[in-house]
């Protein structure tokens, strides 16, 4: 692939299950952290040094907004979520994937024991000639980029 074409990726969706279930409109805040840690050490010329190292993984959180209209596999997972308080069904590994004009994956961000947060549609009016979206809010404890 060229890196003219890289840019073009305009076409994404996500992945519950190991299946594409949805074609997304948006999708923003897709990134992760990690804390940095200060390790105070003295050389053994007796000078003092700062080092950096890795620490705790951060989580993170994502929206997405989708039509209406789309399959009711988010849908259904979404209501899981807000269902089952103690986390059985409500944590899953999902993935929001990149698509080439074929709809083959490119690039995959899978996200760790992801959960739905907030959901919301936007108003509806008779007047409108919109489509009509909903935006759902995912939590997560980690990501992995493929």
């Amino acid at each position: 692939m060229a890196i003219g074409n890289a840019l073009l990726t305009h076409k994404f969706a996500v992945e519950l299950g190991g299946i594409l279930a949805e074609t997304l409109m948006s999708v923003s805040g897709l990134t992760y952290g990690q804390d940095v840690v200060e390790v105070k050490q003295v050389t053994p010329d007796g000078e003092p040094i700062i080092l950096k190292r890795p620490g705790t993984m951060q989580g993170g959180q994502i929206t997405i907004t989708r039509g209406m209209d789309r399959s009711q596999a988010l849908t259904k997972w979404v209501r899981e979520t807000r269902a089952n308080h103690d986390d059985k069904g409500a944590l899953q590994n999902i993935s929001i994937c990149f698509l080439d004009e074929g709809n083959n994956v490119v690039k995959r961000m899978s996200l760790v024991n992801a959960w739905a947060s907030s959901y919301s549609a936007l108003d509806l009016d008779a007047d409108g000639s919109g489509p009509a979206i909903e935006t759902v809010q995912i939590e997560f404890d980690d990501m992995a980029i493929e």
